[in-house]
């Protein structure tokens, strides 16, 4: 058995939290961990447990540290009268700084890792599920400022810098040690204290830094702060500034280095203000650097290089799995506003692909990053984490020497060395990565650009991770140009929409800069006598009152545990026939459905079904690029489209044909089959139900559908080639219901599970049962109410409550038709139609609850037609 090391506290070594904090702030010791370093300059380093750098971090624990980082910020920026990041916020991050550090401290004691593997990997998916949901609630309210830059410091706060920009909504740049040929530094810097001091930005935009306005400086540690002032100093020199800020994971200043950031807010005559998670100091004894010496000299390993231990002579060495990704682009010569909260590369579908290629048996997988190539890799590790279920973490590669100390009380437990790879300013040299070992794979995402040639060898990085884990996947990308032609890049939240990341992937391109909006009378015109598709502008987002607001929280609570027992009813149908389904839901109106199925799916049978939701458009079809998107990624043949209703079948027939279409341009066959919650319309097997009932979400538009808008296809905003798109409505974030209606749901999937498996049980065991077979009744029924009202566009008569919803909170109604004024699930119809002026009409004979009449324009039926009656219309709304 190994003798104890001495610990930190053994040698005087301490982090303390400052005392009379300002403001919230989280305990040093849940940030940040004490380590020596192999660099004569200075004995300690502080290792961030949040960073994902040194040591291998649940990527959305990284993710949360960075945004709230950038919620600070915004805080400072805004003046909020009440801050996001409030006490409530800060005992949140804290119990997940806690039990990130607890896993963290588990997997480097001296344990067995593969007895306790089940354990770890339900600790590790715990907090992946508290930090994502605490990164969503963080979104929920973030504001914009385009016309902030930020500023990240390489190497270990490049991601960090991303996250806060991302949060911000700021263009972003970090500084580099990259050499690319011909580049000519815009500005650069020495950082004193690190083991490789020179900086330099290379922004692709001359007119990179702002002038008079705010920039905002990230970096991880906050020691003296002198790097920081020195940078505003040279910066302010070239463009003065209103506000500087300084935003750090923990701030560590002495009372002399504070004074000195205020002394120079005096000098420049300029507001600059520090943020940070935490606070306070390191104590160091006097004799710090004869005692850290010692203990390196004595107890510290050496990092390890690419010899395989133990493998038999002669027999080759296993080669690394390769993964080809699309163009990558990178923050050191700048993400503009714009882009900011977009991906950088396809994330979704390289973590597919990994996915894909990864050892069915290997349950803890590293990502692993290279340097300043941080945030991609990060944001990858997540998405692999979110598709896979298993024990995910992310790290990179690093220049620090940091001394190896394989003892549960030091941060660095093992260690690999390799050559480096990237044309540097301070020439090639020696890199590390740390805490490798105990992965079953470790994939590998070098900086995009990088020739694979040059991490081959014995003493490349190729070498030295096959020398420890079993499998090695790396991901080869080439470097984006600013301007080129990107591929689709699947969105995810909280960046885009309100959903958890966990539970849906939008195939929509963000549209926020698009001005699509236009009000309901000049849509309608443009629809009926102009030619114009309806999906090529938006209406204006309907903003439920607090009364229309009661009538859905009473239609949710009247038929939660019916939704629930049509989600369990169609889910299953579904797992029946493919297992690992993916599922394929139209936007926006499916997502929700598509969302609970998954929660179903994995609830009742511990599967992780892939959630996409996709556009469809009637008269274009179904978005051929998202389509070719999972074409590359998926079997087609497991993908199932869902919706949330079917109205007279039009959108089932839309479908079809468009899948059609697609087989016959590209070669690849999806199964037409549409899996909905209810279909009156009798156009699909794979229903929950056939009644026309009220779907609680049918009565909200974006404020139960992820704040996202009805989908765009318009050619000026999106091209061939490109997604169709969608807008968000983060204004509507007080009103949003997205989360809560998932949760309402699910609150009932236990108490419907008997039913449900009683309606499966009578199922045949092949083929479908007699009363799911397809009749197409709603088409028959909507004929039937065309000829009656003198309607020949048939896409004017929308059947059944959901679509007679839409018709009141979108197009120019006419009137309504309802089977029965005083039906519960037709109130908030009858409420719409007051609110609008729009006669309704009862019709006891209606096969449907109500179908709504869209307003004929330049028809002569719109001046001589049927209209209801004053008795009709009185009767109905009594």
């Amino acid at each position: 058995m190994n003798v104890p090391l001495p610990s930190p506290a053994d040698l005087g070594l301490a982090v303390v939290d400052a005392d009379g904090q300002q403001g919230p702030t989280v305990p040093l010791g849940d940030l940040v961990r004490l380590a020596l370093r192999r660099n004569p300059k200075r004995a300690h380093l502080l290792v961030s447990t949040v960073l994902a750098k040194h040591v291998p971090t649940v990527p959305a624990v990284a993710l949360l540290a960075g945004e709230a980082l950038g919620t600070l910020v915004a805080d400072l920026l805004d003046a909020p009268a009440r801050p996001r990041f409030d006490d409530a916020v800060v005992a949140r991050l804290d119990a997940v700084l806690r039990d990130q550090r607890a896993i963290t401290e588990r997997t480097d004691a001296d344990v067995d890792v593969d007895a306790d593997l089940d354990v770890d990997v339900d600790r590790s998916s715990g907090l992946h599920r508290a930090a994502t949901t605490l990164r969503t609630d963080l979104a929920a309210h973030r504001t914009d400022h385009p016309d902030v830059l930020v500023l990240g410091f390489a190497e270990t706060a490049t991601a960090l810098g991303a996250l806060v920009a991302e949060t911000l909504g700021s263009a972003y740049l970090h500084s580099t040690r990259h050499d690319p040929p011909g580049s000519v530094p815009a500005a650069g810097f020495s950082e004193e204290h690190s083991h490789a001091t020179a900086h330099r930005l290379l922004p692709a935009d001359a007119d990179w830094l702002p002038r008079d306005g705010t920039v905002v400086l990230v970096d991880d540690e906050l020691s003296t702060g002198r790097t920081a002032r020195e940078t505003i100093r040279a910066l302010h020199a070239v463009a003065p500034q209103r506000h500087w800020v300084i935003a750090s994971l923990v701030d560590l200043r002495s009372a002399a280095d504070t004074a000195a950031t205020a002394a120079l807010a005096d000098e420049l005559g300029a507001r600059v203000d520090v943020v940070a998670l935490g606070r306070g100091r390191v104590d160091l004894p006097a004799d710090v650097l004869d005692t850290a010496a010692a203990l390196v000299a004595s107890g510290a390993s050496r990092p390890t290089d690419g010899a395989r231990t133990g493998s038999a002579p002669g027999l080759p060495e296993p080669s690394p799995v390769r993964v080809a990704a699309p163009a990558t682009t990178v923050d050191r010569h700048g993400t503009p506003a714009a882009r900011v909260r977009q991906p950088r590369t396809d994330v979704e579908g390289i973590a597919a692909d990994v996915l894909a290629r990864l050892d069915p048996t290997a349950r803890r997988v590293l990502v692993l990053g290279t340097e300043e190539h941080m945030h991609t890799p990060l944001t990858v590790a997540d998405a692999l984490r979110r598709q896979s279920g298993r024990d995910v973490r992310s790290s990179t590669t690093t220049r620090s020497p940091v001394a190896i100390l394989d003892d549960p009380s030091w941060p660095i437990r093992s260690g690999v060395r390799h050559r480096s790879h990237d044309r540097t300013v301070d020439g090639p040299g020696e890199r590390y990565a740390y805490n490798v070992r105990g992965f079953d794979a470790i994939v590998v995402l070098p900086e995009p650009g990088t020739d694979t040639a040059a991490l081959e060898g014995d003493d490349g990085l190729l070498a030295a991770l096959g020398a420890v884990a079993p499998q090695v996947v790396v991901v080869d990308s080439p470097l984006a140009g600013t301007t080129a032609h990107t591929p689709p890049r699947p969105l995810t939240g909280p960046s885009f929409g309100s959903y958890e990341p966990d539970d849906v992937t939008w195939l929509l391109q963000d549209l926020a800069d698009a001005e699509l909006e236009a009000d309901t009378a000049s849509r309608e015109r443009a629809i009926q006598l102009e030619g114009a598709n309806y999906a090529e502008s938006l209406p204006v987002e309907y903003v439920p009152s607090d009364a229309y607001e009661e009538l859905y929280r009473d239609a949710l609570d009247r038929s939660a545990e019916r939704i629930a027992e049509a989600v369990g009813v169609v889910t299953e149908l579904v797992l029946r026939d493919r297992p690992r389904a993916v599922l394929v839901s139209l936007a926006r109106a499916g997502t929700p459905v598509g969302v609970l199925m998954r929660r179903w799916a994995l609830e009742h049978h511990d599967v992780l079904l892939p959630h996409y939701t996709a556009s469809i458009v009637r008269g274009v079809g179904i978005d051929e690029t998202a389509l070719r998107w999972l074409a590359a990624h998926h079997d087609p043949e497991q993908v199932v489209f869902v919706d949330g209703w079917t109205g007279k079948g039009a959108i089932t027939r839309e479908l079809t044909d468009a899948l059609d279409r697609f087989a016959a341009t590209d070669g690849v066959r999806f199964r037409s089959d549409l899996a909905v919650l209810a279909d009156p319309a009798g156009c699909t097997p794979l229903h929950g139900t056939r009644e026309d009932y009220l779907v609680p979400s049918a009565c909200l538009n974006s404020t139960v559908s992820g704040l996202v808008s009805r989908t765009v296809f318009n050619r000026r905003w999106t091209p061939e080639g490109t997604l169709h798109g969608a807008k968000q409505y983060r204004d509507l974030a007080d009103r949003d219901r997205s989360r809560s209606y998932i949760a309402t749901i699910a609150e009932r999937f236990p108490d419907v599970t008997a039913r449900v498996q009683e309606t499966i049980d009578r199922e045949p065991p092949t083929g479908t049962a007699p009363e799911r077979a397809v009749d197409w009744r709603g088409m028959r029924t909507v004929e039937a109410v065309g000829a009656e009202f003198g309607i020949e566009d048939l896409h004017l008569v929308k059947p059944g409550v959901g679509e007679t919803t839409r018709v009141l909170l979108r197009r120019v109604p006419w009137q309504v038709l309802v089977r029965d004024p005083d039906d519960p699930d037709v109130a908030h119809v009858v409420a719409l139609s007051r609110e609008r002026g729009v006669p309704v009409v009862a019709r006891p004979d209606l096969a449907y609850s109500c179908v709504g009449l869209i307003h004929p324009l330049g028809s002569r039926v719109a001046e001589t037609g049927h209209t209801a009656t004053a008795d009709s219309t009185a009767a109905a709304r009594a």
